[in-house]
């Protein structure tokens, strides 16, 4: 029996231009989802058996994504004695977040601090990558 033979290769993609991200569509034109942050909703709730200085709050809607970032600020906090977060399952949009504090602060206290930071963090990071942008933008018209 003869080898079989390959399949010829795929002339190479001629390299495309790139693209600026306002101007660049979603895929399949498909529309992008739009986020109402002025709704009515309870996000956010202390779970039972919450003490001033340990508590567990629950997230509707979050995932890993804002787990894990907050978890990791808000264990910078020295005043933290530990921060853990939870997905209790994968099909319900729930993300569970565990905070103790030393005595002098809230559990409570450490979550507000630890949203406040994550968004400084967020702030710095966005004028970094602007800033990044634009200086390579200006190289390439160079």
């Amino acid at each position: 029996m003869p080898p079989k033979r390959k399949a010829p290769a795929a002339a190479a993609a001629a390299p495309q231009e790139d693209v600026s991200m306002a101007d660049a569509s979603s895929p399949a034109g498909e529309p992008e989802p739009e986020y109402d942050m002025m709704t009515d909703e309870q996000r956010i709730r202390i779970l039972p058996g919450a003490s001033d200085t340990a508590a567990s709050f629950e997230f509707k809607k979050e995932d890993h994504t804002l787990g894990n970032a907050l978890r990791y600020i808000i264990m910078k906090n020295p005043d933290v004695e530990f921060c853990g977060y939870s997905i209790p399952h994968p099909s319900e949009d729930l993300m569970n977040i565990r905070i103790q504090t030393y005595e002098g602060t809230t559990a409570v206290e450490a979550l507000e601090k630890g949203f406040s930071d994550l968004m400084d963090l967020c702030d710095v990071v966005g004028e970094k990558f602007q800033a990044e942008r634009a200086r390579f933008a200006d190289e390439m018209k160079a």
